[in-house]
């Protein structure tokens, strides 16, 4: 049996989902990897807005069995004015109740959380005065409270909280890991559940008066916005202003699908589901040769997939 051999990357969670990475634990924190032996031999990835789940497969090419680390890292929590965005349960350190099987066994993995603010690392600072870490947490607000005068004037000096009304600004990066086997030229099974970090708006702000507003080609790029969901969008803005429809939000997620890369090799086969949940509802998202499945459901497939860009999903949203 060997330890997998790994290349030390920058550990960089953005404010997303992401694919499963292998990884290795070093002093500070853990770091990500890449595996010339692992691949990843399929991806089944279902998308919607209560709930993300994805079941994996691996093989080893190694002939001999390899003990390695999997990595899944959450979305960046930021403080400050985040309103827009549910991030779960704000009490709990698994506020998106992640969950893991790996062939057919629960596991329990483990949780690094690590507080950036102004681009230096403080997590050590907050829990030498027994901070909670998550932002939101009203545990978190009564201990800054509780905090001596002389701290609170430091860290709102240093960018850590707001000096009005001692609100967090920090950012909260959470990864979660686990220890695994790969057996020689054996499959292992990999499985995740868990709610996603949803955000939205209160109207659709890449329209406005049937024209494209200053966000539109943003969001054309990056939900891969065409003609006829412009159609869709100026029809819907139309009727709501005449009483005559419902009024339509936007709400949005992404998911970091570019860490598949770092295993051995493209995903040998790889299925993408999105469900909208409500017919009446819209979607938009980059995809090739996406179809519709259902009244709710689009699906892409590929074979010898290499993600080479995050996925990004535009819901309109059907009100009263």
């Amino acid at each position: 049996m060997k330890y997998l051999a790994c290349l030390i990357a920058l550990l960089a969670a953005a404010p997303a989902v992401a694919n499963d990475t292998t990884a290795e634990l070093k002093t500070g924190g853990l770091t990500y990897v890449e595996t010339s032996e692992i691949a990843m031999e399929e991806e089944e990835l279902r998308i919607s807005r209560t709930e993300i789940s994805v079941d994996y497969v691996f093989r080893s090419s190694a002939d001999t069995d390899i003990d390695s680390i999997i990595a899944f890292p959450m979305p960046d929590i930021v403080g400050g004015a985040q309103s827009d965005v549910a991030y779960g349960d704000a009490e709990s350190d698994n506020f998106l109740g992640f969950s893991v099987v790996q062939d057919g066994r629960r596991i329990e993995p483990q949780l690094q959380q690590r507080v950036i603010a102004q681009g230096i690392d403080r997590t050590e600072a907050l829990l030498a005065h027994a901070i909670p870490l998550l932002p939101y947490s009203r545990r978190t607000a009564a201990a800054l409270e509780n905090l001596a005068p002389e701290v609170k004037a430091e860290w709102i000096a240093q960018g850590i909280i707001q000096g009005f009304d001692l609100a967090p600004i920090w950012t909260l990066r959470s990864v979660y890991w686990w220890k695994t086997r790969f057996p020689a030229g054996k499959p292992v099974k990999v499985s995740h559940r868990y709610t996603p970090s949803v955000g939205g708006t209160v109207a659709m702000s890449f329209i406005g008066d049937g024209k494209p507003a200053a966000s539109y080609e943003d969001y054309a790029k990056r939900y891969c916005i065409d003609p006829d969901f412009m159609k869709t969008a100026t029809k819907l803005e139309a009727t709501a202003a005449k009483s005559a429809g419902p009024h339509y939000t936007e709400q949005w997620l992404s998911y970091i699908l570019t860490t598949g890369a770092n295993w051995s090799g493209p995903i040998k086969r790889f299925r993408l589901t999105i469900d909208k949940q409500n017919p009446r509802d819209f979607v938009s998202f980059c995809g090739k040769g996406v179809r519709k499945t259902g009244p709710t459901t689009f699906v892409m497939e590929a074979e010898d997939f290499t993600p080479e860009q995050e996925l990004d999903v535009l819901f309109l949203v059907a009100g009263e």
